[in-house]
């Protein structure tokens, strides 16, 4: 598993090094040239670069923050706020979620320790689902980039919060306190320090800006192609179908696996084309469960749980928007 993810970093590494390349050398990449030929690849270009160049503080400022939680903060701090009420103890779940920004892919393993060391296994995914979305850090860049429509960022709080509960709910219903872990994962982590807690938390925030920026850079690429070659008719039909347009966004966040931090600037150049529930959708889903998400827990947890733990969010996150649409758009 160490050797897949050193492996990744390094595709990020040349991944991001040729972005920036392209972007402070433009000359000696004449996008204009090849414009020349396909014109509508100067719309993916700028496109592209505004949707990156916007969500690259957010990230850097979400990298150090899970850096610092993951160096200095210990998993059996988190412990002592949890009750041992099974109902109880959704809500300081979610409470432990909302105060520490951690990513979706950094809080797997974060879970992972957790409920090896003693913590029940639905307080674990309520923590999984809810720490990528409801912190700060993702609040903002989700305030920021929809400043002309701020009920996006509240109702994607609201909605996490409410979402997150009841994934809780179904998983202790379903598992109870049963281990879901692979029998590997029995065994005992052997930590390995560098010996001075800063230079562990730039190591820490370093790997995981890499790892996060390979994905908001296939993610923006992505969305910009999609933006600029697709029908314009027939997205805006789509995406403000009731039922096809949160599909859709769903499916394509699971696809995109975005750091959550970025995720919303990503949504927010579909603002024309998808309706408010559609985005919504895209901006819940995407942190819960994609794609990066699944391989990690595949990794940890047993295979049945995890297509068990797919069902429940999809059909939970698809739920609450279009209940939240009915009522409220």
């Amino acid at each position: 598993m160490d050797q897949v993810i050193q492996t990744s970093n390094k595709w990020g590494y040349l991944l991001l090094f040729l972005f920036f390349a392209a972007f402070i050398y433009g000359d000696l990449f004449p996008v204009s040239v090849i414009a020349s030929i396909v014109p509508s690849l100067l719309d993916v270009n700028t496109i592209f670069l505004s949707i990156v160049l916007e969500a690259i503080p957010f990230v850097l400022l979400g990298v150090f923050a899970s850096a610092l939680i993951q160096t200095f903060v210990k998993e059996e701090t988190l412990d002592r706020f949890i009750p041992s009420n099974p109902v109880l103890a959704l809500f300081p779940a979610v409470t432990i979620g909302a105060v520490f920004p951690v990513c979706e892919c950094a809080i797997v393993p974060i879970v992972r320790r957790l409920i090896k060391k003693g913590m029940p296994l639905h307080v674990g995914i309520v923590i999984l689902v809810s720490a990528p979305i409801l912190n700060p850090i993702v609040f903002l860049s989700t305030f920021y980039a929809f400043q002309t429509n701020l009920t996006i960022a509240w109702a994607r709080m609201g909605l996490a919060f409410v979402a997150s509960i009841i994934i809780g709910a179904f998983i202790y219903n379903k598992y109870k306190n049963s281990w879901q872990l692979k029998e590997s994962m029995r065994a005992v982590d052997h930590q390995h320090s560098h010996g001075n807690r800063f230079v562990e938390t730039f190591y820490h925030a370093s790997d995981e800006f890499f790892e996060m920026g390979k994905y908001l850079i296939i993610g923006a690429l992505i969305a910009s192609i999609i933006q600029t070659f697709m029908a314009r008719d027939l997205l805006v039909e789509v995406g403000n179908g009731f039922i096809t347009g949160p599909a859709v966004m769903m499916g394509l966040a699971y696809l995109l696996s975005l750091c959550s931090e970025a995720d919303a600037f990503v949504a927010s150049s579909f603002g024309s084309l998808f309706s408010s529930s559609s985005l919504l959708a895209f901006l819940v889903y995407g942190p819960m469960t994609d794609l990066k998400n699944t391989i990690l827990m595949v990794a940890y947890f047993k295979k049945r749980f995890v297509l068990s733990f797919l069902i429940i969010v999809t059909c939970v996150v698809f739920a609450v928007t279009l209940i939240f649409e009915m009522l409220f758009m």
